[in-house]
């Protein structure tokens, strides 16, 4: 009696575990996914120019540039400090109506989207980083990306991204910012102006 106890214990124990790793998986497999739900592993002090960088997208009619025009804006010879706030070139609105997406992924560390940007399909082109950050009024872009891409055979989220095989023609509505030199990219990004925050949709 006793042995047949045991034995109905341990199927009930063995069940019940097996239940348990089903339902985290099942989470950690929906929390992965959603590209709204990252939680990020560094604290916003850590972030350079945090504040800066999480706004909202101004009203108005955008400036129209390209590319190239980015590569064309002067860097400042040291950073900027962290609490900086936006001035001159970063409070005015820019579209560009065609750039090609080379690298997409979700920065672990703040949760932004971060991507690189080129004016030309070529892989070896000069890119510029192109950031949609994790706020929620961003939300919906970000799905809309990831929603776009998964049409496209590339698949962006907490734990999937890096580079593109085939660049995807892209346009950007968003606000520029200067950043400083940290390891932000490939080697072929070729500046520290980004577009950040920003709204990218593919044709």
């Amino acid at each position: 009696m006793w042995a047949n106890r045991i034995v109905l214990q341990g199927v009930l124990l063995t069940i019940v575990l097996n239940l348990s790793c089903v339902s985290f998986r099942d989470v950690s497999q929906a929390v992965s996914a959603d590209i709204c739900g990252c939680a990020p592993l560094e604290p916003d002090a850590a972030d350079y120019r945090h504040a800066a960088k999480h706004v909202a997208l101004p009203d108005g009619v955008p400036q129209e540039i390209d590319i190239t025009t980015i590569f064309s804006w002067p860097e400042d010879s040291i950073p900027l400090p962290i609490d900086q706030p936006r001035t001159g070139r970063e409070l005015q609105l820019v579209h560009v109506a065609l750039a090609f997406l080379q690298n997409a992924s979700i920065n672990p560390g703040d949760c932004d989207v971060h991507m690189e940007l080129s004016a030309v399909a070529d892989k070896k082109a000069p890119r510029v980083v192109v950031e949609t950050p994790v706020d929620a009024e961003y939300c919906s872009a970000r799905q809309s990306l990831q929603s776009q891409l998964k049409k496209n055979g590339f698949q962006l989220d907490i734990q999937h991204g890096g580079e593109i095989p085939q660049p995807l023609r892209v346009t950007v509505l968003g606000l520029p910012f200067e950043d400083f030199e940290h390891g932000r990219g490939s080697a072929q990004v070729s500046t520290l102006w980004e577009i950040h925050p920003a709204k990218v949709t593919t044709e």
